[in-house]
């Protein structure tokens, strides 16, 4: 008797004594009509929505959340939440925490430079949403006259002279000396809520020049928990959750109240558990405890055959192959972890591994398909000892992130020795592909201002793992393979199985030994006497990496004389090189010239040996962001040997 046909027999046996009725485990037919609510997910963009929350447009949508909490899907793709002043669009959803991220739709529309302040953002009473903690406020002074700073920060407006500080009014209290009589002076004010853990940033604290950024970034929305309070007793009888209006005698509509659609189409007040008589009971009772008994038979017919086989019960020896680290740790994350896929359902979404994208160090990425059509890459890690420490790095990692340039990790694969990873699948691949074609007519050639905005993307990614999220997490192998593109050419960091998460303010972090990819590994990872290793050691190979892109069109001009740099340290070549390089790239654009400039300028600050030397993400961020002017030449660059 093998254990599949063990398994059979159980499910078949409990399903035949089970046959009068139709208990929760066995199949019963839906009947279709019998609940308005069509779908428990409705997936908008990259937002997944279900309840309490249900898509405005979506028929008989509107009785599977909670009527307050209503969203439009425009274009497809954006999510958007009407509120009493305004529309805003949702960045992220975390059901599990009751929270949201958004950002009013104007300013998400505008440039980058300027966005358009026009209007207060604010929540009415009874929306079904509130302002959080983790919120503050900027106020603009706009239409204002007179000359001078008035001791504020002073930001591009249309012909019209405007300020910005932080607080919520613009009271005599909240101004600094001399700012009540600039106010006075000013048409009106615009108040915006923002996150506040942004102005703990040093590259925002001067909001003349980062309130674009601030503002970009949205604030942070709660619901109430009275919404979905009933929510887990439904979900865990097997049904999912909605609200639904409660007819009445007369036909007429009655109040709204919670339901809970069940799989074969019924709407019951609780759970797919209630509501049966006090007979089905006694008979589930009964029929529950014979097939306790049928299969306590089985099991002991079962432990007889692997006794009369193998001459003991081996099978106790054939557990799971889960380390009892990774279950300490699924424990420990709870619900906070994204959604855990079988093995099965793994094979399922990659049609049994059938399209093979890339293949590493780690394992084996897979094209696939989630039941919704949705591109996914399912990347499969080797079975090596050493594969629980990676797996748990990279889900602990990627569950605590929410960012554009980050990678979104839709779920995981954790069964008996098998470690599978699903990722939102990146239409262009990585950027290594990109950066390594020889000549500029390649079609796979990009141009130095995208390439610019790619490296300004990753930028930013990094600046958020290192000062932007609760858990500050290195990355230790930022290069080219590591970043993929999507379809925009946004770039989204990846990989994380080397990654490093700390809660403690200091910045040195304990390693056992040297991590990363040659030629990307900062001298501190491998030797402790160029200091301690800390997030600047990110910041070194995001140095290489982007002398790396620079470099490797190198050999596409022909006035430049370098058949024999691929001897040389490359800082050091370029170092000398610099302006002869920079006017060879202006051949194409003048603009051209000064983004190469600025690339090579700010990654031979980023590859200095010293970590003390380097900058911090965030000063990268704004080194980037600043005038070439503005940006000096750092001393040439040594060499590990010397």
């Amino acid at each position: 008797m093998t254990r599949r046909r063990f398994f059979f027999l159980v499910v078949v046996g409990a399903c035949l004594i089970h046959g009068f009725g139709t208990p929760r485990g066995c199949s019963a037919a839906p009947s279709s009509g019998s609940s308005s609510c069509s779908a428990a997910v409705i997936t908008c963009g990259k937002v997944n929505i279900t309840y309490p929350f249900h898509l405005l447009s979506d028929g008989g949508g509107a009785f599977c959340g909670y009527p307050g909490l209503g969203l439009d899907c425009v274009d497809g793709n954006t999510t958007v939440l009407r509120l009493s002043t305004n529309n805003n669009t949702v960045l992220t959803i975390n059901y599990p925490a009751r929270t949201m991220f958004v950002v009013d739709s104007g300013i998400a529309r505008a440039g980058y430079d300027c966005p358009s302040v026009v209007h207060n953002v604010t929540v009415a009473p009874g929306s079904g949403v509130q302002f959080t903690k983790s919120d503050a406020s900027l106020t603009f002074l706009v239409g204002c006259a007179g000359g001078g700073g008035c001791g504020l920060s002073g930001v591009a407006g249309d012909g019209e002279r405007s300020y910005v500080f932080r607080g919520a009014t613009a009271t005599a209290a909240a101004l600094p000396p001399g700012g009540s009589e600039c106010a006075r002076s000013c048409r009106g004010t615009v108040t915006v809520p923002v996150y506040a853990a942004l102005f703990d940033v040093p590259s925002l604290s001067n909001l003349s020049t980062s309130y674009a950024r601030v503002l970009k970034n949205g604030f942070e929305l709660s619901w109430d928990r009275s919404f979905d309070a009933q929510c887990d007793p439904c979900e865990s009888s097997g049904g999912w959750c909605s609200y639904n209006r409660m007819s009445t005698a007369s036909g007429g509509g009655g109040p709204l109240a919670f339901s809970c659609i069940c799989p074969d189409g019924r709407s019951t007040p609780t759970d797919c558990g209630h509501g049966i008589t006090r007979r089905k009971i006694r008979t589930y009772v009964i029929a529950s405890t014979t097939s306790m008994a049928f299969v306590l038979l089985l099991f002991l017919a079962y432990l007889m055959h692997h006794k009369r086989t193998y001459g003991s019960f081996v099978f106790w020896r054939k557990r799971s192959h889960i380390s009892p680290r990774v279950e300490a740790f699924l424990q420990r994350y709870g619900s906070l972890h994204p959604k855990i896929y079988s093995y099965m359902e793994v094979k399922r979404m990659t049609k049994s591994f059938a399209h093979q994208l890339g293949r590493g160090g780690c394992g084996v990425v897979y094209k696939g398909s989630l039941p919704d059509g949705r591109l996914v890459a399912v990347k499969m890690l080797k079975e090596l000892k050493g594969d629980d420490e990676q797996f748990m790095n990279e889900v602990a990692s990627i569950s605590t992130t929410s960012h554009v340039n980050i990678v979104t990790l839709l779920g995981f694969c954790v069964q008996g020795s098998k470690r599978a990873l699903v990722y939102d699948y990146m239409t262009n691949g990585s950027l290594e592909r990109f950066i390594f074609s020889r000549h500029l007519e390649d079609k796979n050639s990009l141009s130095w201002g995208k390439l610019f905005e790619i490296v300004v993307g990753i930028a930013r990614g990094l600046e958020y793992l290192h000062r932007g999220c609760k858990t500050r997490i290195v990355h230790f192998d930022i290069k080219p393979h590591n970043i993929l593109l999507d379809e925009n050419f946004c770039p989204k960091i990846s990989d994380f199985g080397l990654a490093k998460l700390s809660v403690q303010k200091e910045s040195a972090i304990s390693i056992g030994v040297a991590r990363g990819t040659i030629g990307y590994i900062a001298p501190e990872v491998f030797s402790r006497q160029f200091g301690v290793v800390t997030s600047k050691s990110d910041v070194y190979s995001y140095g290489m990496m982007i002398l790396e892109m620079v470099g490797s069109t190198r050999t596409t001009n022909n006035n430049t004389n370098c058949e024999s740099t691929d001897e040389l340290y490359f800082p050091l070549w370029i170092y000398d090189n610099l302006d002869q390089y920079c006017l060879d790239a202006s051949e194409t654009s003048k603009d051209d010239g000064e983004v190469v400039r600025k690339m090579i300028v700010v990654g031979l600050w980023c590859v200095q040996v010293m970590p003390i030397d380097r900058p911090s993400m965030s000063q990268v961020v704004e080194m980037l962001e600043s005038d070439l002017k503005d940006l000096q030449l750092p001393s040439k660059p040594l060499t590990l040997s010397s």
